[in-house]
């Protein structure tokens, strides 16, 4: 048995916003605002002064397992989730094999159980991630596939992904998709802007972005799927999917904290740490990013955790992979970037990093009552600290030496503490 004394409990279902003592056993709450003794057997944590909310839900990870391992692997990235306060993850399919198969999506979630988060994955849109044919759905489905996806390779063949969306909403669940029409991008992972032309490189158009969110709302409106634009980065895929949204479609969005953290300035300070896709934008950009949030245009915040070796990130601009690490870092930047300038409550932030997430896969989600499950996340919302070292296997972070707001304490999945800070 677990006790948690003196929290202040946020609960994005209820909206309930009050310090309360918690009881946890076999895994479960199983009561809100008691009395907490000493009895034997159960473990006190004094949360006085800390914020008590359900475990924040990632649904957009790359934890590299099979095939990429040196990056990162199941078990090193859901300890780096742990460590940022996530008790769910979803991986993506951009796996070697991908994630277009039985063995290998049954091989994922077999060794995602085994750790102490629940690790959930996507598979492939399209078989080998081609864009050419699509996988079978509905297998993938009843063997535990949450959604669909195709990130890191857009979907080009618009017709081949009305089909998706169609067999995806019988399936009721969501298609998520990678928006970059390569027609727009001369180097990808850098935006065609300032910083490309100070490094004498060319970039990637915020166009190549747009174009395919404006195409996906329409065909999310004609299918009646649910689709999740993932890493939205500039401000006209933003007033794309408000529009489509003000339409009926049932389109969501996501925004990850490089993106309504940092802009294009960035890789002249952090190099290819800075480099990712869809790129970091202008200022702009990032200021249409905040007020989707702020809005509710966009319903989600994911990191899009994307490990890479230091030797590779070492490679010239051009060469080295995109994206960087953003698990143990998201919580803090939420705090930091959105909280204390006050684009969005703490409450707000946690419906978008928990609760909204959660919804859209269609994940157990009943928030802080007796009965639902003891997945928690303690944090105190003030504390200083600096970004120094990391539990991902990974280092590939424009945050290294930052100093951020916001510090998780305690993750509790299935009632076990999974993580102490």
């Amino acid at each position: 048995m677990l006790g948690i004394r003196g929290a202040r409990v946020l609960d994005p279902v209820s909206g309930r916003d009050e310090e309360l003592n918690l009881l946890i056993e076999d895994g479960k709450i199983v009561s809100v605002d008691t009395v907490l003794d000493e009895r034997d057997g159960i473990e006190i944590l004094d949360a006085a002064g800390l914020v008590l909310a359900p475990g924040l839900v990632d649904i957009h990870v790359h934890f590299r397992d099979p095939g990429f391992t040196y990056k990162e692997d199941i078990e090193s990235g859901a300890r780096a989730a742990a460590r940022g306060g996530f008790t769910t993850v979803v991986c993506m399919a951009n796996t070697k094999p991908p994630v277009d198969n039985p063995e290998t999506l049954r091989q994922v979630l077999e060794k995602g159980a085994g750790t102490g988060i629940h690790v959930k994955t996507c598979a492939c849109v399209t078989k080998g991630m081609q864009g050419k044919e699509l996988t079978d759905m509905e297998e993938l489905r009843s063997l535990g596939a949450a959604g669909f996806t195709d990130d890191g390779i857009p979907i080009m063949d618009g017709e081949l992904l009305r089909q998706a969306m169609e067999r995806a909403a019988k399936l009721h669940v969501p298609v998520s998709l990678h928006e970059e029409d390569p027609a727009f991008i001369e180097n990808s992972g850098i935006n065609q802007g300032a910083a490309a032309k100070k490094l004498g490189i060319g970039g990637a158009s915020a166009q190549a972005e747009v174009c395919l969110v404006e195409r996906d709302c329409l065909l999310a409106e004609e299918t009646g799927a649910r689709v999740n634009i993932q890493h939205i980065s500039a401000a006209g895929s933003v007033d794309a999917v408000r529009q489509a949204k003000a339409g009926g479609a049932a389109v969501t969005a996501e925004a990850a904290p490089h993106h309504f953290t940092l802009t294009e300035e960035a890789v002249l300070t952090w190099g290819t740490c800075a480099k990712m896709n869809p790129p970091l934008r202008t200022e702009e950009d990032r200021q249409a990013v905040i007020l989707g949030l702020k809005d509710g245009t966009i319903d989600i915040i994911a990191t899009d955790h994307a490990p890479h070796s230091q030797e590779e990130k070492a490679r010239p601009f051009t060469e080295a992979p995109s994206g960087i690490i953003g698990l143990e870092t998201a919580l803090a930047l939420g705090i930091t970037e959105l909280v204390k300038p006050g684009h969005l409550t703490l409450m707000e932030l946690m419906e978008k990093m928990s609760r909204n997430p959660a919804r859209l896969y269609g994940f157990d989600y009943p928030g802080i009552v007796p009965g639902a499950p003891a997945d928690l996340v303690i944090f105190d919302e003030n504390e200083l600290w600096t970004v120094d070292t990391f539990v991902s296997k990974a280092v590939n972070s424009p945050f290294r030496g930052r100093t951020l707001q916001g510090k998780v304490r305690y993750t509790i999945c299935k009632g076990e503490i999974v993580y102490r800070g």
